[in-house]
């Protein structure tokens, strides 16, 4: 198995990023290995835990459809 090194230097001078959701991914630059991280952080002070979600009757506001 070959192994390949890449060096890169990457020059950023304005970027502006309008959303970042639970899952998403922001890369700059190329990876060889990419490793999973999650991490939970309770940055309002809570000291119980949240309320139950509730179910709601109302429609969503972005029609759902199937992939299948």
């Amino acid at each position: 198995m070959a192994s390949i090194t890449v060096h890169q230097s990457i020059q950023i001078h304005f970027l502006k990023v309008e959303n970042i959701s639970n899952s998403s991914i922001l890369q700059i630059g190329s990876t060889g290995n990419f490793t999973a991280l999650s991490e939970q952080y309770n940055t309002g002070q809570f000291k119980e835990p949240a309320m139950e979600a509730t179910i709601s009757s109302t429609p969503p506001l972005v029609p759902l459809s199937s992939f299948a």
